[in-house]
């Protein structure tokens, strides 16, 4: 059995609560999108001539990342990965209008693994590849090894976005963070008179075996090491941040 087999994200339970329950409790979740959207439109759309930009989404879940740039450009082309079959078949139903993208579940292990063995069947020549609350159930070198494997994957001048958690850089920071995200959940639920609460999820969070964040400065630097140029957080929350960089 595989780490991601034995992980709560191979519970079908727990991706239908995530996909049912996320603009509740992910921190500024339509924030992240926008800024998602004006990355795309500042630095990728209408930079590629005469044909369709290729994005490479990992970890898609249910295809949000997908649906929001397809908002901003209904000509792109999309590869959409997940080690789960329940978000892959959510991520299908929300995009069955879109009949040519192509879905792959595949684990991030199994896409390292594959290229190792010469088995890729993702190919290469992506203009974006993004990904959200994924690659911090990586450990370190997990998502080094990621992080060259999109770099290899990304044409010239290609980007990489990442909304992502990511660990403080001290202790104390890192219990307020989860306070802080904890009050943004409650304030949330009350605009958005939901009965049920989420206020427990930050700790739930901390104390999650299948979670390995790592800080903001270990992955920049690991980003710079692979070869990605302006490597840079494009925003922060709290643990909530948006980084990556250009090939």
């Amino acid at each position: 059995m595989s780490k991601f087999e034995k992980s709560e994200w191979a519970e079908e339970g727990h991706a239908k609560q995530f996909l049912e329950n996320a603009d509740i409790y992910i921190l500024e979740r339509q924030r992240l999108f926008k800024i998602l959207k004006s990355f795309y439109r500042y630095f990728l759309r209408n930079k590629v001539n005469k044909r369709p930009i290729k994005i490479l989404d990992l970890g898609c879940g249910g295809g949000a990342l997908t649906r929001e740039l397809l908002n901003e450009d209904p000509e792109i082309e999309a590869t959409l990965v997940d080690g789960s079959a329940e978000m892959l078949k959510n991520a299908k139903k929300n995009l069955e209008s879109h009949p040519n993208f192509i879905f792959i579940e595949k684990t991030f292990q199994e896409l390292l693994e594959d290229e190792l063995e010469g088995n890729d069947i993702i190919g290469e020549g992506f203009d974006f590849v993004v990904s959200s609350l994924a690659i911090h159930h990586l450990h370190t070198e997990e998502k080094k090894s990621l992080f060259s494997y999109i770099h290899g994957h990304l044409n010239l001048g290609g980007f990489f976005l990442n909304i992502e958690t990511v660990k403080a850089s001290t202790d104390e920071l890192e219990r307020w963070y989860r306070v802080l995200w904890s009050e943004w959940i409650g304030e949330n639920q009350v605009k958005l008179k939901v009965k049920q609460s989420f206020e427990y999820l930050p700790e739930q969070y901390k104390d999650n075996p299948d979670n390995h964040p790592d800080t903001l400065k270990v992955q920049l630097e690991a980003l710079e090491a692979v070869g990605f140029s302006q490597v840079d957080c494009y925003y922060k929350y709290g643990i909530f941040s948006i980084y990556g960089g250009k090939k």
